[in-house]
């Protein structure tokens, strides 16, 4: 494989307005309405992307029938101190589920709950 292995996630809500409230303040962006076809009846909101760095985006998804929480898939956020992101999870209605430690050489992870029962990982190098 010659790309990144990553190329987009989805992170299932049940409550958009909620959801956005939590990822915009936890990690301080806005995020962006995305078009998705009529027919289709899907609500997407996408996080910024800087298209000349590492990594990739992904959007928040509301739609019939959606799953939300259960955590087949755990996706971890890079952030410059794991332990910031993970101080604003319980004020913006999440859940702190692992504070912040050490992973030796590959640095720090935190572990949050969004308010739509997602847990996601925070990861710093910090």
């Amino acid at each position: 494989m010659n790309i990144n292995p990553v190329g987009w996630f989805e992170i299932y809500v049940q409550d958009m307005d909620r959801a956005k409230r939590f990822y915009e303040s936890v990690f301080q962006v806005k995020l962006e309405r995305l078009d998705s076809p009529a027919e289709m009846k899907i609500d997407l909101w996408s996080f910024p992307m800087a298209k000349d760095q590492m990594g990739a985006s992904g959007a928040l998804v509301k739609m019939e029938d959606g799953p939300s929480g259960g955590n087949a898939v755990l996706i971890y956020f890079t952030c410059a101190d794991c332990a910031v992101e993970a101080a604003r999870a319980m004020p913006s209605g999440g859940k702190l589920i692992r504070e912040k430690m050490s992973i030796g050489q590959y640095g720090f992870i935190a572990l949050i709950a969004d308010t739509e029962g997602n847990m996601i990982g925070l990861h710093s190098m910090l």
